[in-house]
């Protein structure tokens, strides 16, 4: 699988227009509130709901095409998307329907082989993807589709957002529910019961990271129960120097929210691209400098794309990793940070400083 190289995104939200952005394997996004950061993300989000056959339910789910328009379909008619990953790429535009759902339009793939080019797809009167369409129904061209529908399938966007005492990475889950660690990490049991039971390295350097966050941590127990016809798991540990069970709701917010990023950054196969939006939320500042080494080790073998406004993290990382957004006029723009540029501010402050000081601006924008 490949990482994505070129992004472009034209009146999705706060993306008025976003031409051909160049990605690198770490890409540390950093905005003020309100800049555009999670609009991103959200992109993401919403080609994966495409992909998988939900676009309409994310359409809904976010207000409708009227709301994800950038200010409006009176000034934006239609949004347009665009992706190169490798040497496949991915573009469609989405108009408006008068129940203010969308259909795609200008729907194509780029595969390189023995057809090297774009490749229409033809509009879709439903809101579904012919590509997709290819893909499932296994039609002739499924052969050109299915290389570029399973790079984009390949990218995993997690949210560990919700550790409530009904989220789902604290309660039981299917045995077999182990492929991959799902995007809420609802089946975290499952897997790290499978990284234990097939790569113990990874699994042993999952337990000890999280052990230097969270010293009382001795060891998960993962041992599946039966209910009824199926074996189901969780995360159930141990404290250090006792045998007593403890269960995933005596793991602090915190606590539990770590072990999800150390498991999705640490997952011996990751996924191509692995996007993650404010993943320091909850965490203490020696636990972010710990993440901090998670993301770019992760980065040595796939692509990550992180979304944070925390200047404790932005402090672990080179200026050429940071994207900024910032808001003009309306409309986000972002713009990849060169050390030429602060050169001079380096030998004197942080790149977290100078994030704090407005330096790198990337404040409230009083328009």
């Amino acid at each position: 699988m490949s990482k994505i190289d070129t992004l472009t995104i034209t009146g999705f939200k706060s993306i008025k227009e976003l031409q051909d952005f160049k990605l690198k394997r770490l890409n540390v996004i950093v905005g003020a509130n309100g800049a555009g950061k999670s609009n991103l993300i959200s992109f993401f989000k919403m080609l994966r709901s495409l992909i998988n056959g939900q676009l309409n339910d994310y359409v809904i789910n976010n207000g409708g095409m009227s709301d994800l328009l950038f200010n409006g379909e009176k000034i934006t008619p239609k949004m347009s998307f665009c992706t190169s990953f490798g040497s496949r790429g991915f573009r469609f535009s989405l108009v408006p329907t008068p129940a203010d759902s969308c259909i795609i339009e200008d729907e194509a793939r780029y595969y390189s082989d023995s057809r090297t080019g774009w490749w229409e797809l033809g509009n879709s009167h439903d809101g579904q993807s012919k590509m997709v369409a290819e893909v499932n129904q296994e039609l002739p061209d499924a052969r050109y589709s299915k290389p570029v529908y399973d790079e984009i399938a390949s990218w995993m966007i997690y949210h560990f957002h919700d550790t409530s005492a009904s989220a789902s990475m604290r309660k039981y889950e299917i045995v077999e529910d182990d492929d991959t660690l799902r995007t809420d990490a609802s089946n975290i049991g499952p897997f790290l019961l499978k990284l234990k039971s097939s790569h113990i390295k990874a699994y042993k350097d999952i337990v000890n990271v999280i052990r230097l966050v969270t010293p009382f941590f001795d060891d998960f127990i993962l041992k599946p129960r039966s209910f009824g016809v199926k074996e189901k798991v969780n995360i159930s540990w141990q404290q250090k120097d006792s045998d007593y069970p403890m269960q995933p709701y005596h793991f602090s917010d915190g606590s539990i929210r770590f072990i999800c990023l150390a498991t999705a950054l640490l997952q011996p196969d990751p996924p191509s691209t692995i996007i993650i939006d404010e993943p320091e939320l909850g965490l203490h500042p020696a636990a972010i400098e710990i993440l901090a080494e998670l993301i770019q080790q992760a980065s040595e073998r796939t692509q990550v794309i992180i979304a944070t406004q925390s200047p404790s993290l932005i402090d672990q990382f080179a200026i050429e990793d940071i994207i900024v957004v910032n808001r003009k006029k309306g409309a986000s723009t972002f713009e990849r940070l060169n050390e030429t540029d602060f050169s001079e501010w380096l030998e004197s402050y942080s790149v977290g400083e100078l994030w704090t000081k407005n330096v790198i601006a990337g404040g409230p924008q009083y328009e």
